[in-house]
Order: C-alpha cells, then structure tokens, then sequence
C-alpha cells in the first residue's frame, strides 16, 4: 500500500480524479495541470476534486508515478 500524502477535497460523483502516493515533491504536477488541481499543504499535495477534470496530464509527468486517475467517489 501506498503513503498517502494527499487527499481529495469535496466528493464529486462521476469521472475520473487525480490520487497521489509516494510524491516526492518535486512540483511537476503543479506546473502541468491545466485547471490547477493540486495544492501543497503542509509537506503534503491536496487534489481539490471540484477542480480535476481527469485529463491524466500530471500522470504522465509525474517522475515517480505517484499518481493514478481513480473513480471519483471511489473512496480509496
């Protein structure tokens, strides 16, 4: 199982969202995603859920593959 260091902020029904893991900080998630989903708190990555469209962009940039597109609502 995957450290959770993010969580998801507001349940949204339907669609894809952005999880994150193992992050490692390295912010390339944040300059990529178009709408601006993910925030840093406190040492750790928030996905605001309203926000993600699961487009899967910070997926692919992602160096460590701390992120994966889950099912909204999916409670993972």
């Amino acid at each position: 199982m995957h450290d959770r260091r993010v969580a998801s902020l507001g349940a949204v029904s339907g669609g894809l969202v952005a999880e994150v893991g193992a992050c490692q900080g390295c912010g390339a998630c944040l300059l990529t995603c178009p709408e601006h989903a993910f925030r840093p708190r406190g040492g750790r990555l928030l996905v605001v859920a309203q926000r993600c469209s699961g487009c899967g962009e910070c997926v692919e940039v992602c160096p460590v593959d701390a992120i994966e597109l889950v099912e909204r609502g999916s409670g993972r």
